[in-house]
This record gives C-alpha cells, structure tokens and sequence, in this order.
C-alpha cells in the first residue's frame, strides 16, 4: 500500500512538473523596432522573448536588415509591426526570410494623420508619441499573443491589464505636466516631424526641417522659411534627436538663437543602461525635457 501510495505521489509530482514547465514555455517573437518590442514584452510577459530588428538608438525608418534577421523573421511565432508606412524595408525583409506567417499590424484602429510631403499625402506612422494609442497597441498585440498561445491567456490577459494601468498613469503625468504652461510657451524647435501625435494629446507646437521620414531631405528655401517661421513665433529651444543626425537642427538654431534643451527619444530607446530602456521611460524623459526647457523660458 505504502510503495503505491509513493509512486502514486511520485507521479503526481512528474505531472506538475510537466504543467509547470509547459505553462513556463516562451515563443519567440519580432518586433520591427526598440519601442514596439517593449510594448510586446510588457504584454507578453514571461511567455515571449522579444527580438527588436532595429536595434537601440536606431532609424526605423532608414534600417538596412541583415541576413541574421532574415532568420529571425523565419522562426518567429509572431511578427509585430506598427504599420502605417514606417517599416518600408519590411516586404523586402519578408520575402528574403522566406515566411509565410503575416505580420501583425498593431496600429490598426488608430485615428492617423495625414500629411502633405514633397506632393504627396503621407500617413505619419509615429502614432507611439501618443500613449493613447498605445493602448490600441497593447490590445491588439494581446489579442495575437492570445491567438499564438492560447493556453496561456490569463497570464497574458493579467501582463495586459496591469501593463494597461501604467500606460494610463503615466499619460494623466504628462498631461499634467503641462496644464500650468503658458501656452505661447509651448513650441519647440526638433529634427523631423515625429512628434505630431505628442503635439494633438499634450498640446505642444513642434517645428522640424525635416518631414515624416529622416530619409527626406530639407530644401534651402524650406529650411529659410522655417528659420523665418522660428523667429515669428518666438520658439526659443531647440532639441536633437538620438536616433537621427543633428548637424542642421543645430545649424537652424544658430540662425534663431534658439537654446539646446537636450536629446529627445522620438522613435527608438536607449540601451538598457541609458536614460530611456523603455517606453515609459523615453515618455517620461521626453515630457520632462520639454516641460524643463519651456519653462524656464
């Protein structure tokens, strides 16, 4: 009796270990660039290791994939893009990977902007500068991971929600940051147009010589107008951009006399020992810059 019993506990024991071990897998996963892939990693929690294509401090918009991400594409579970024309090296990495899984769009469902650029209508893709919208993210990559790992839905429906909570906490603390700023106060010099969706929620006027994409280039009598706009205005504080070239945001605020007011973190975060490993911490940082320098105007 005592020898069955044993094996009987034994066995019990070989089973929860197997549950465990099951309940504890991960898939791996892609995200196109550094700030989507923490976004991924919040929601997914401990199921998905999160392999970002565009590393820190890098373009999303002007990447070169190499062949090691080709692979990765291949072997992915799920790939995560956030669409709206940013990833336009994507098909071509697509193809080259040789997979057949569709990648998820995860700002499908945000309200976009348009814009008008050398003639043409643009979508601006960097709807991220808003945290509402990265709330649509955040339900749209749950409900893939969902799909991909269906029998860990409550752990990943519990990294949502609490996920969801900090979003929500933080976009209350950059509102807030600016309620008591003068308004005429508010309007910034950077380097490309990525912050039009931190303009709409948080209600600052961002002027850039550059357009959507850093592969645009500024004509002379592009960048003589803005100069021109700058010193009507009186936008006194300028801001390079970690993830682009600086040399004519800082050409523009020579002619102005615009002030430097630091480094934003516009589309890619810092390495992890640098002052934006996350999303919530480049928000955070951005927001503090911005209401420091404008401020103290």
């Amino acid at each position: 009796m005592k020898k069955t019993l044993l094996a009987l506990a034994g066995s019990a024991l070989i089973s929860f270990g197997m549950m465990s071990y099951a309940s504890a897998k991960t898939i791996d996963v892609v995200a196109s660039f550094t700030v989507l892939g923490d976004v991924v990693q919040n929601v997914g929690g401990d199921h998905v290791k999160v392999n970002s294509l565009v590393p820190a401090n890098g373009d999303p918009h002007d990447f070169e994939p190499s062949p090691d991400d080709a692979k990765a594409v291949k072997e992915a579970s799920v790939t995560f893009l956030s669409g709206e024309g940013l990833e336009g090296w994507f098909e071509r990495l697509a193809k080259a990977s040789g997979s057949k899984n569709k990648p998820v769009i995860v700002s499908k469902g945000i309200k976009t902007h348009e814009m008008e650029e050398d003639g043409q209508t643009i979508t601006d893709p960097h709807v991220w500068n808003s945290v509402p919208n990265v709330l649509v993210w955040v339900d749209n990559i749950e409900a893939a991971l969902i799909k991909a790992e269906p029998e860990d839905t409550a752990d990943i429906k519990k990294s949502a929600d609490a996920y969801r909570a900090k979003l929500k906490e933080l976009d209350a603390s950059i509102k807030a940051k600016f309620a008591d700023v003068d308004k005429d106060k508010l309007k910034v010099l950077t380097s490309h147009d990525a912050f039009g969706y931190f303009s709409e929620a948080y209600g600052i006027q961002f002027l850039a010589p550059m357009g959507l994409s850093t592969e645009t280039e500024a004509s002379a009598a592009d960048v003589a107008e803005l100069i021109d706009q700058i010193k009507a205005d009186g936008v006194k504080v300028y801001f390079l951009e970690n993830s682009n070239d600086s040399r004519l945001v800082k050409q523009i605020a020579n002619a102005t006399g615009a002030q430097p007011g630091g480094e934003l973190y516009p589309e890619a975060l810092s390495p992890a020992d640098g002052p934006a490993p996350t999303y919530i911490d480049m928000m955070k940082l951005n927001a503090e810059l911005i209401a420091k320098a404008v401020s103290e105007q």
